[in-house]
């Protein structure tokens, strides 16, 4: 018995060296693949981004900037070789703390990890966008750990507060989930924002781009929320989306997007003041990006060219 365990033993101290190289070759087969399809540059860029980590290898918020790269290489494919994306106006991101306030399509989060993978890729300098992520996501297997280390943060103003006193630009979608779950009928019409975003920008003193994405609401096409089964799963929506039945249906569309960032926004006034002054400020920015949507759409020559 005791042979047994002795032979297993070595067995697995036998295995761990060999398990440790093809895990080092995969890495740097995925990095080469990565420096072929995206090009040179997005190694440079990656070196050229500095990120405030702490000894350990991660920032306060657990970002991992090796998790980072290889997020970012998954975002910059669908950026540059899958969607298509065409961008405007990426040069009014200023440097220092920012909010991107941009309208939420296309049923699941692509369209963030598409804006981010733009403003590192298209920006000079390059910058890492931190998403507010909803607090449901976290509930999700593995997917709170994943978004940790790749510095998306949960959206609690605590959260945001920290990130912008370090200078960081924040991403924030104030449709929530209304936005990401309209159907197809009520695409491009931004739904109300919540007000949180522009307390947090009079308190911080900080500028507002506006951003504007057309080409998501087609990606997955949504005839309706379903509701009951949606509070059945302890989810925020259940989009009924036909596509998902048809084989190879399950991939969103290969539309082609289109990125707007405004000029920056600045805002005075009392972070504390009554809902309705902050509305009427909010009502500036949500009418700025409705108005980006509508001439992106009318400027869109095809859905997929």
């Amino acid at each position: 018995m005791n042979d047994s365990r002795a032979l297993s033993l070595a067995s697995v101290r036998g295995a761990l060296p060999v398990a440790r190289q093809a895990w080092h070759r995969a890495l740097a087969e995925l990095d080469a693949t990565a420096t072929r399809m995206l090009g040179r540059d997005f190694d440079e860029r990656m070196q050229r981004v500095s990120e405030q980590v702490g000894p350990g290898g991660v920032d306060p918020f657990g970002l991992d900037p090796d998790w980072v790269k290889y997020a970012l290489a998954g975002a910059a494919f669908l950026h540059r070789k899958y969607f298509r994306t065409e961008v405007q106006g990426v040069e009014n991101i200023p440097d220092g703390r920012v909010l991107l306030i941009a309208n939420h399509s296309g049923q699941v989060p692509i369209d963030g990890a598409v804006i981010a993978a733009a403003v590192f890729l298209d920006r000079n300098p390059p910058r890492i966008v931190r998403s507010m992520v909803e607090k449901w996501a976290q509930t999700l297997p593995f997917v709170g750990t994943f978004f940790g280390r790749c510095g998306q943060v949960v959206g609690v103003p605590e959260n945001a507060r920290r990130l912008l006193d370090r200078g960081e630009a924040i991403l924030v979608f104030p449709e929530g989930t209304k936005g990401i779950s309209k159907p197809f009928s009520q695409r491009y019409k931004l739904a109300d924002f919540g007000l949180g975003f522009m307390r947090l920008a009079l308190e911080t003193h900080t500028p507002i781009v506006p951003v504007a994405l057309v080409g998501a609401e087609e990606q997955y096409v949504s005839l309706a929320n379903v509701m009951p089964v949606a509070k059945l799963f302890g989810m925020p929506s259940f989009p009924l989306i036909p596509q998902l039945f048809v084989p190879g249906g399950q991939l969103p569309l290969p539309t082609k997007y289109h990125i707007r960032f405004g000029e920056p926004l600045v805002f005075e006034g009392d972070a504390d003041d009554d809902d309705a002054v902050i509305e009427e400020k909010v009502r500036v920015v949500r009418a700025t990006i409705q108005a980006m949507l509508h001439r992106g759409l009318k400027e869109r020559k095809s859905l997929f060219f």
